[in-house]
């Protein structure tokens, strides 16, 4: 009974911290939309109107995942979306808020656009520039312990692989290990900034995502290795190569989508316009 008692009360006390969610935010969504998009609305809209107001901070992944009937992927996408907007910061450990100035965005790669291919491209190259020097920093400054952590995440990255996840949260990880190994905070917000949409497949899904995934499961060891070894020249080829061979698996499909609508359509991929996300998710 006593175990009871305290499941009622834990029950209980969850049920009054999402009542005090402003009004519309934690209801399910509904089945026509797609999931990430419409979470992106719904919170975007609650921060304009000023329900959620600045430095709020957002319900948790659970509450979220239970009130609008969506899975933990769906929610981490639309909070990346969102703080790629510049409208929500997260703090390890504590959560997701508004930003202290929502108003305020500055530069704002807007995630409505990223399931373009041409955008893809676009991002890949961005993170090609920052990335290759983000990894020879790394093994010039990487302490024992973020060595062990690279290695660590390349290896739940591969791990995922094999289980046949996307993996999409697993590659970002990969990334931002070897971003907080520069010791440079700036390379760390440059990722954190883009959150989840670095990771393209998330917003455009490839034919054969196993084969292509085991493909970067194995790009993400040379990187490893040519950190390990302290070869700053090494590790910034290495993760050029990874990012030049995203960048081409995108363009080849670029390409085949504009051969298969006759160069006509648009820039449209699988019959949907590239303006968005074509609603495939891991």
């Amino acid at each position: 009974m006593t175990g009871q008692r305290a499941s009622i009360r834990y029950l209980s006390r969850k049920t009054k911290d999402a009542a005090a969610a402003p009004r519309g935010l934690l209801r399910p969504l509904s089945p026509a939309r797609r999931r990430t998009e419409e979470v992106v609305e719904r919170i975007a809209d609650q921060i304009s109107s000023g329900k959620l107001g600045a430095g709020a901070k957002l319900p948790t992944e659970q509450e979220m995942m239970v009130a609008m009937g969506v899975s933990r992927t769906v929610v981490r996408e639309a909070i990346s979306a969102l703080r790629a907007r510049g409208l929500v910061m997260t703090r390890q450990g504590a959560g997701a808020f508004v930003s202290t100035d929502p108003a305020q965005q500055p530069y704002v790669i807007h995630p409505d656009g990223l399931g373009s291919i041409g955008s893809v491209i676009e991002i890949l190259e961005l993170r090609t520039a920052v990335e290759m020097e983000t990894a020879a920093i790394a093994c010039e400054r990487a302490t024992a312990t973020e060595l062990k952590a690279i290695r660590r995440a390349a290896a739940v990255f591969s791990k995922a692989v094999k289980r046949d996840d996307r993996a999409v949260q697993e590659d970002f990880d990969f990334h931002r290990a070897i971003a907080l190994a520069t010791h440079n905070r700036r390379f760390v917000g440059f990722l954190e900034y883009l959150g989840g949409l670095i990771i393209p497949r998330q917003s455009i899904r490839l034919i054969d995502d196993k084969t292509y995934l085991r493909k970067v499961a194995s790009e993400h060891e040379i990187i490893l290795g040519a950190i390990e070894g302290r070869s700053p020249e090494k590790a910034r080829e290495a993760m050029r190569r990874h990012l030049l061979n995203g960048r081409e698996r995108y363009r080849r499909l670029g390409v085949a989508a504009a051969e298969i609508g006759g160069g006509t359509n648009g820039g449209k991929i699988n019959g949907k316009s590239n303006d968005k996300p074509n609603g495939r998710t891991r």
